[in-house]
């Protein structure tokens, strides 16, 4: 089947007829961490300033998900442990909704898959950083997951806004309740700069 360009006038098998090709930001690994069953935290360090925005993705599945472990992962940036961190959530379980704002010491990252649960249950995020690098400008951060439980789960949209104009340099997951984000050597955690 030929198509027609509107501009051209110009007959082809491409879509692109008459028209430049158009290429989405792109993304390029810069580390990637897998769990070890005991650590503390994860880490991502001396993360170059390079890209537009960075892109954290992440697959928790907790060691000991019956043990009552940690119940939410939290990030930090740039070891900042002060009152620097604003969020908004939206968090619905199947069963009610809860929409909370406020400040911390930290951002609230993700609901784990802990109390109770399979240990076949993992926990999913998608965090993306904006303009992580411009020195001008609070720092902007978005947060999309959560976990299935066959037939219970949680699932969260989250924002946050880091109080500084520093650069991002690194960025710390931990459990946001003083325990061990002890996951299994089956968790993932990746980082990427996009273009």
């Amino acid at each position: 089947m030929a198509i027609r360009s509107l501009k051209t006038g110009q007959f082809s098998r491409s879509a692109l007829v008459g028209n430049p090709v158009i290429m989405p930001g792109s993304y390029e690994s810069i580390a990637t961490v897998n769990g070890t069953g005991s650590a503390t935290f994860v880490e991502f360090t001396n993360i170059p300033n390079t890209y537009t925005h960075l892109q954290v993705r992440g697959i928790i599945q907790p060691n000991n998900p019956s043990g009552g472990g940690a119940t939410f992962a939290s990030m930090r940036i740039n070891g900042d442990t002060g009152n620097n961190y604003t969020h908004h959530y939206l968090r619905g379980d199947g069963a009610s909704v809860t929409a909370v704002g406020g400040g911390s010491t930290n951002y609230g990252l993700v609901a784990l898959s802990t109390q109770g649960n399979a240990t076949n249950v993992f926990t999913g995020f998608v965090m993306d950083i904006l303009d992580y690098a411009n020195t001008n400008k609070n720092k902007t951060v978005r947060t999309l997951g959560g976990y299935d439980n066959n037939g219970s789960g949680n699932v969260a949209l989250i924002s946050c806004l880091w109080l500084s104009t520093n650069a991002i340099t690194s960025i710390r997951i931990f459990a946001n309740d003083g325990l061990n984000l002890n996951v299994s050597a089956n968790a993932k955690f990746a980082l990427y700069g996009v273009n």
